[in-house]
């Protein structure tokens, strides 16, 4: 988070001396528009999630069984009672989300509870939990906002630089120069935005899955959910969360977009081999 907070910082400073030529009013400017969009997505985040991911609140009379094992883990895990949601998507998967411990949801996918056995669920319950006791759910709405500011300036920058508009009044002298900066920044900005956050998810993955196994005190049921799902994942007619995107897919359980990814640099997640072997290691 210190290389996240020093990169961000850095972008902001040179995009506010490609955009006005005065480090200290760009610096300004930047900085008030960053903290209302980090504000306003920060507070909100959790319902643009929820609602982008077509996550309805579960009805507690049908799904009765998911409640008491989300309760019973929320005693556990000694956090209040998150909200819990129904995502009606064959894929077996999940995620917690929230920007703190009063204010968390968890979301099943229907095909996780078609899926897994009492135990399995709790298993995958016991990780989600485990995000929201972590703190892992506020932890990761931070880099996700922080990303998408950098993301949102590189477009911008990328944008100036196709209408031209990189090298005006003091910096006519220098336009070359800021222009090779705002390539570099539009280019090299989201990719190493990408790279930091996806390093935070899968760092948080392992944690969660040795915590989730410490709760329910069986490591081998949540590495059953995760053979489970990786055979769910090897069928050729599987098929990814259909309302999942780039933005919210380090929040689920398991990778829920590029299932067959063979470059672990660019996945969300950890190798679901490696997660398995850890888990077995604590059996």
């Amino acid at each position: 988070m210190a290389l996240f907070g020093a990169f961000f910082f850095l972008v902001i400073l040179l995009f506010g001396v490609i955009l006005t030529g005065s480090v200290a009013f760009g610096l300004f400017v930047a900085g008030i528009l960053v903290i209302a969009y980090a504000a306003f997505t920060y507070f909100t985040g959790d319902k643009l999630v929820l609602k982008m991911s077509r996550a309805k609140a579960a009805d507690k009379s049908q799904y009765h069984d998911l409640y008491d094992i989300v309760e019973g883990l929320a005693a556990a895990e000694q956090i209040p009672m998150p909200a819990v949601y129904i995502i009606d998507d064959p894929n077996p998967n999940a995620f917690a989300t929230g920007r703190n411990k009063k204010h968390a949801s968890i979301a099943v996918t229907t095909g996780l509870l078609g899926m897994m056995d009492k135990r399995e669920l709790e298993g995958v319950l016991a990780h989600e939990a485990s995000h929201v006791g972590n703190n892992d759910i506020q932890f990761m709405m931070v880099a996700i906002v922080f990303a998408g500011v950098i993301g949102l300036i590189a477009v911008f920058v990328r944008s100036m630089l196709f209408f031209g508009g990189i090298g005006g009044g003091n910096n006519r002298n220098n336009g070359g120069l800021l222009l090779l900066v705002a390539l570099v920044l539009g280019l090299l900005a989201p990719l190493f935005a990408m790279l930091i956050r996806l390093a935070i998810s899968r760092r948080r993955e392992y944690m969660a899955d040795a915590n989730g196994a410490r709760i329910t005190r069986d490591p081998a049921a949540l590495a059953s959910a995760l053979r489970n799902i990786q055979k769910y994942t090897a069928r050729p007619a599987a098929k990814p969360v259909k309302s999942a995107n780039e933005i919210t897919a380090p929040l689920y359980f398991s990778n829920p977009l590029n299932m067959r990814s063979v470059s672990n640099l660019f996945s969300t997640h950890p190798p679901i081999e490696d997660r398995i072997q850890k888990l077995e290691h604590m059996y």
